[in-house]
């Protein structure tokens, strides 16, 4: 039996109402030279836009198994760290964002075969969970970690606090 219902009442994925004119990310902002444009936002928001830190952590970026992800996962966090300590809270933020992200994107491939969680044929009905891979929820859980320990770092907890008062 499918998990998902024939219904139209189904919830859509919130990407097909995205209006790019009033997200707070911007991509021809160079987040390095104005920082102070930078919105904290909510878990993984601007990840995918905020330049020069996108090309600097993407890259890095990998979750295919566990070796890649492990590998991945330890420097991106080692830039995590080095952002902190040139006191660029954005890198930092955004280092952590891509860890936050290594996790819950191969969650989704756990969750499901090929990561695909709605079927636009079928006016986007959730697919069925359960298809995934167990390589992926290893490479999930260790981006978990990593993703856990730098949101536990107190000196970042703190510039996140005075950021989000101060710009949000």
């Amino acid at each position: 039996m499918s998990n998902h219902t024939e219904d139209k009442n189904h919830k859509k994925p919130s990407y097909l109402d995205f209006q790019i004119s009033t997200y707070a990310w911007k991509p021809d902002i160079d987040y390095k030279k104005h920082p102070e444009q930078y919105k904290v936002g909510k878990g993984e928001q601007g990840v995918l836009i905020c330049e020069p830190y996108k090309s600097e952590i993407g890259p890095l970026w990998r979750f295919k198994n566990p070796v890649i992800a492990q590998e991945s996962a330890e420097k991106i966090f080692e830039l995590f760290k080095g952002y902190l300590s040139k006191n660029d809270f954005v890198g930092a933020d955004l280092a952590r964002k891509y860890l936050q992200m290594g996790y819950t994107r191969a969650r989704r491939y756990a969750n499901y075969k090929g990561g695909k969680k709605y079927d636009k044929d079928k006016d986007y009905a959730p697919l069925d969970r359960g298809t995934g891979t167990d390589e992926k929820a290893a490479a999930a859980a260790i981006f978990y970690g990593f993703w856990k320990r730098a949101q536990g770092f107190e000196d970042y907890q703190q510039r996140k606090l005075e950021w989000k008062k101060r710009l949000g």
